[in-house]
């Protein structure tokens, strides 16, 4: 197995590890309260939770996250995944796809399609591989083979500062993203790896032409810790407890990120764990959210252990909207939070 396939089969493992989820210290989602409405004014039956977005119309503001792919594990995840988001009318992101890149091989354990061809599907790329010899060909070459509606580019310097030999080349990476994307024709999102998107680089990726961004706040699964557990010299794991609060608390880096960038499509991850929590990211500022490690053991099971997990957040999305009296996502996004 070669070192990237092991690192991902390393992933799945450790993510499933509560050592994983790191509460941040600063405002958690569940520290957020909608106003209860005794009279809501509407019913929970006509609370409209849909959402168009890149030509595609979402049956609730769902996002399924980048988890995996490149082993026969990740294969089944991915397909499990897909088929509860085609179901559900939700939108889904692959697992970074390098390794499609370098193994050939592996581009099966990402291949969805067949099971989910109506959902909004993104491919997924390092951005800082754009500074390491990748550039538009293989942007293009990740989001065709897998036909993907659009690319997702994820940003995790932490991550690779603590993986061994990891790839810490990020000078200039504002303006590689810029040219790049200028030479593509679907849209292109960057998102962080859970450590939170700031006000500065939202308003550098603004500019740089991208079409949406995903915080990926401080507050879920940390892949510092993660990377600092696979590390060959045992003295390093301890820069998983160094780095265990490094980072933007989730609900920090919506407000951040909305303040620095109004109108752009705002996704909202990191330490999201309920109907409730999204309702509240919404509330902040986040046009939709994404989930990842909640989903990752029922995809280990089956899509019905997906369906069944997501439906519950449905419903709590749907009831936390009703009881605030929000009958559709504008009102949501309109609240007040306590």
């Amino acid at each position: 197995m070669t070192d990237i396939i092991q690192r991902k089969q390393d992933h799945i493992e450790l993510a499933l590890d509560a050592g994983s989820q790191i509460l941040s210290q600063g405002r958690q989602l569940k520290d957020y309260r909608l106003p209860h409405r005794a009279l809501p004014e509407v019913n929970l039956a006509d609370v409209k939770t849909e959402l168009r977005v890149f030509e595609k119309t979402l049956k609730a503001p769902f996002f399924i996250a980048s988890m995996t792919g490149g082993l026969a594990e990740g294969a089944k995840i991915n397909r499990h995944l897909a088929e509860a988001a085609q179901e559900l009318g939700l939108a889904m992101g692959l697992g970074s796809q390098r390794v499609t890149l370098e193994h050939p091989e592996t581009l099966s354990s990402f291949q969805v399609r067949d099971v989910a061809p109506d959902i909004l599907l993104l491919a997924n790329l390092g951005a800082v591989q754009l500074n390491l010899g990748y550039g538009p060909k293989a942007c293009r070459e990740v989001v065709e083979s897998v036909g993907a509606d659009g690319l997702y580019l994820h940003l995790n310097s932490l991550q690779e500062a603590v993986q061994a030999g990891g790839d810490t080349a990020f000078a200039g990476l504002a303006a590689r993203i810029a040219q790049v994307v200028k030479e593509l024709d679907f849209p292109v999102l960057v998102k962080e790896c859970g450590n939170g998107l700031d006000a500065k680089s939202a308003r550098r990726l603004r500019d740089s032409g991208v079409q949406g961004l995903e915080v990926s706040g401080h507050g879920g699964t940390s892949w510092g810790w993660i990377e600092a557990q696979r590390h060959p010299d045992a003295r390093l794991k301890r820069l998983g407890q160094t780095f265990a609060q490094w980072g933007v608390p989730t609900p920090q880096a919506i407000q951040q990120c909305r303040k620095a960038w109004p109108n752009s499509f705002l996704i909202a991850s990191g330490g999201v764990r309920s109907g409730l929590d999204a309702a509240v990211a919404i509330a902040l500022g986040a046009d939709a959210v994404s989930i990842a490690q909640p989903l990752l053991k029922p995809a280990l099971e089956s899509t019905q252990a997906v369906i069944d997990e997501l439906q519950i957040w449905l419903a709590e999305f749907r009831i936390a909207m009703f009881c605030a009296g929000a009958k559709d996502l504008r009102a949501l996004a309109a609240l007040d939070l306590n």
